[in-house]
């Protein structure tokens, strides 16, 4: 099996470097962004099963962050930290495609299986195209 691969989107450098860490240890392949626009240049370039990102960064937040993320992969699956969580801004990173917003600081075992549910839903929505584009084929060619 694969090692997980997540990108880590935060502005604070001591936090995102020591939670990059700490996810390394446990076998996960982390990358680290610590501006909005570094991270969806990180994103344009490599895969990632999960990015979990910032909410509250200067320059592009993290639902600008969000909004660049998922139009480069509208099947990326993007997590929300923040240390400043209300419905309010829960909801509206869910509405746009968020799948978790998750409370500063996490719990590394949430955290982990959180990353590990995104990978499944990544890994279902990949099989799921490339079914589908079996599917085109065959008809295409009448078999």
């Amino acid at each position: 099996m694969s090692t997980d691969r997540v990108l880590l989107v935060d502005d604070e450098v001591e936090f995102v470097e020591t939670l990059a860490e700490r996810l390394r240890i446990r076998g996960l392949e982390v990358e680290v962004a610590h501006t909005g626009p570094d991270g969806v240049a990180k994103a344009e370039a490599a895969r990632f099963d999960a990015v979990v990102l910032d909410f509250a960064m200067p320059g592009m937040d993290g639902i600008a962050t969000l909004k660049a993320l998922l139009a480069v992969n509208p099947d990326l699956q993007a997590m929300l930290l923040t240390g400043h969580a209300t419905i309010k801004t829960a909801a509206e990173a869910t509405r746009l495609g968020a799948v978790d917003v998750l409370e500063k600081p996490t719990d590394i075992d949430t955290l982990l299986e959180k990353i590990r549910e995104a990978r499944a839903r990544r890994l279902a929505l990949t099989d799921d195209r490339a079914r589908k584009q079996v599917e085109v084929v065959l008809k295409t060619r009448g078999w």
